[in-house]
């Protein structure tokens, strides 16, 4: 399938040119090229799930294919690793942003042991999606993918949640649950409804049907909230012990990883990226449609309800 059509008249210009040998040929002027490439249109949504997954070049786990990291989830036959997330892709402006975050990283880290990777962009420069779990790594059965995949597009499309955006407030580093990754990310602000929280929920009582273990829940790497607030540990705790049933707010869990380290900071470190300007990141308004569940290479979107600004006509506008 093409990209992108070009109308017969532009087929006819260059037709017509050529078969005009008396007419000297103009040359492209030195921005041409840049402006060719940005009036494109952008790539479907789609088009990203279908290449998501590189291409594998070790049958086995080899941790200096990948800049040290080992694989959390070892290939065995009939087991499926999935996870679910919200995914984006930032814009070139909001990339930008990004990009001065992590480069403010690489100067207040450059005397110590610490080695950054970033997460925008793959080494060969190709832009990669960034995402907030909604599930931990997790592994089915073949015999369990199938009717997983569709209680939680039913669980999903049953609760009528709609498309929301969400703005980031604060840098923190967090190791992963095996402690062999530390991940430099970026804390979300709650956004109104409360649509991370219900997902969440959704995401741990689905995945919970096929004995996984849920996100977040009585997790000893989840860092609490700031001085003067519960956390959501300790209001897991507080709640259980005022006799309470009712869901943990897990919104200080929710974030955005940027970059990662094989080696955990130290205080000093630390303390160093506390100290990073975070101004620009108060422009970042990041919007979801839809949740994403990735089981081995396949990741099928489940759209969100269309917000009213969503639903407008172009009539509306």
């Amino acid at each position: 399938m093409a990209l992108v059509q070009y109308s017969d008249s532009e087929s006819e210009e260059d037709s017509s040119q050529s078969e005009s040998p008396s007419r000297p040929a103009k040359r492209p002027r030195p921005h041409s090229t840049a402006t060719t490439v940005s009036s494109l249109p952008p790539l479907p949504r789609a088009f990203h799930d279908l290449y998501a997954s590189s291409t594998r070049i070790s049958v086995k786990d080899d941790p200096s294919l990948h800049g040290g990291r080992k694989r959390v989830i070892p290939h065995v036959e009939g087991n499926w690793p999935t996870h679910i997330y919200l995914e984006w892709y930032p814009t070139n402006e909001e990339l930008a942003i990004l990009s001065d975050v992590i480069e403010q990283f690489e100067r207040k880290l450059r005397k110590s042991n610490v080695e950054i990777h970033s997460l925008l962009r793959s080494d060969l420069g190709a832009q990669l999606p960034l995402h907030i779990s909604l599930s931990r790594p997790v592994v089915l059965r073949t015999e369990q993918k199938q009717s997983f995949l569709e209680t939680f597009q039913s669980t999903i499309q049953d609760a009528h949640i709609q498309t929301f955006n969400i703005g980031t407030e604060s840098l923190h580093c967090v190791s992963n649950y095996e402690k062999t990754r530390w991940f430099y990310v970026l804390r979300v602000k709650r956004p109104a409804n409360d649509p991370l929280n219900h997902l969440l929920r959704l995401s741990n009582q689905s995945l919970a049907l096929f004995g996984q273990p849920p996100l977040y829940e009585a997790s000893p790497h989840i860092p609490d909230a700031d001085a003067g607030s519960s956390g959501p540990v300790q209001q897991q705790r507080q709640n259980k012990a005022n006799g309470r049933t009712e869901s943990t707010d897990y919104s200080r869990c929710f974030h955005i990883s940027v970059a990662w380290s094989l080696a955990e900071p130290s205080p000093d470190t630390r303390s160093r990226i506390a100290n990073i300007d975070l101004r620009k990141l108060g422009d970042l308004s990041i919007r979801f449609d839809c949740v994403k569940a990735k089981i081995g290479n396949n990741i099928t979107s489940i759209p969100l309800l269309a917000g009213i600004s969503d639903q407008k006509g172009i009539g509306e506008l």
